[in-house]
């Protein structure tokens, strides 16, 4: 794995780039197009599109968390460190399996301010976290590129992590150019007719790989420090959905065609919660049979570099 001691991107980022981009990204929240769906509601009106959130950032939950990959949570046995992760409410999908339904199907959570989201990026840093992880936040980039300026006054210095469903617009990822250290997107469908049965998203497979191509453009091949820590680059989650609903074999196959060297996390967590069991085809947790067959398409396609989750400590 290559190291780097480079700062992040964010703190390096000149103040006046960073204010024109603040500018750029509030004129969403007249007129919203931050995801693919391209809504157009206006959230200072108090319209709400898909995502159904208004012009306040809202969010879940934030703490010290050790449940990401090693690069960005570190190992919960060797320290108390962990990333700076923020829940935000609201989703530009609509997945009928989500783990996390309170925040993205019910909404669950409390509006801040931008003074108030910074407060909490610098406990956070505070508290000893890796990064500063935006958890499922392209709906409000406006108002977090706002309270990182006041952060980043304030001594924030930490890698950003956007951590995301892979469903977000190109807009929106030009605004977090420069700004955005590490991102973490999952590859969910090559299928459009599983995205919408499933998530009721159209077009995510065109979508999702036109995103990926432009991360990869913007932060390369992962770079971590000497403790094996990210600080810039591409990680790509993909989850296996039983009876291969995901397309798993051509989603491996156009990362290896990206770039082989590509950090890849192959999750096997998959439950059928929430509405998952309404559909016949995902209501079963994934075989060790259709696990192995993915192993075998990493080696295949020569994606030797990242992670697998533990199938037997998934079940």
């Amino acid at each position: 794995m290559y190291h780097d001691t480079k700062p992040s991107y964010i703190t390096t980022y000149h103040s006046g780039q960073l204010r024109a981009k603040i500018k750029l990204a509030n004129l969403h929240l007249e007129n919203c197009q931050l995801c693919p769906r391209h809504c157009g509601v206006n959230r200072y009106q108090g319209q709400k599109g898909f995502c159904q959130v208004g012009k306040r950032a809202k969010i879940y939950k934030y703490k010290l968390h050790h449940g990401e990959e090693p690069p960005i949570s570190g190992s919960p046995l060797t320290t108390e460190r962990g990333s700076g992760i923020i829940f935000f409410a609201g989703c530009t999908m609509a997945c009928c399996f989500c783990q996390n339904y309170p925040m993205s199907h019910w909404h669950r959570g409390y509006e801040v301010t931008s003074f108030d989201l910074a407060r909490i990026m610098l406990e956070l840093q505070h508290q000893g976290a890796y990064n500063i992880n935006l958890v499922t936040s392209t709906q409000f980039i406006p108002q977090i590129l706002d309270a990182l300026e006041l952060a980043i006054q304030q001594g924030l210095h930490l890698p950003i992590v956007y951590n995301t469903n892979g469903y977000d617009s190109l807009t929106a990822l030009r605004l977090l150019d420069g700004i955005v250290d590490i991102y973490l997107p999952d590859m969910k469908y090559n299928s459009e007719m599983a995205a919408r049965r499933f998530s009721h998203t159209p077009n995510y497979p065109t979508v999702n790989r036109q995103v990926v191509t432009e991360m990869y453009r913007q932060v390369g091949l992962l770079r971590c420090n000497d403790e094996g820590i990210a600080l810039r680059g591409l990680i790509i989650r993909h989850l296996l959905l039983p009876n291969d609903l995901a397309g798993t074999a051509d989603i491996l196959r156009f990362i290896a065609e990206l770039d082989p060297h590509i950090h890849v996390s192959l999750m096997s967590q998959y439950l059928p919660i929430w509405n998952a069991r309404r559909f016949g085809e995902i209501s079963r947790r994934i075989t060790y049979r259709e696990f192995e067959e993915a192993l075998d398409l990493l080696d295949k396609l020569g994606l030797h570099n990242g992670w697998v989750q533990d199938w037997e400590n998934t079940c």
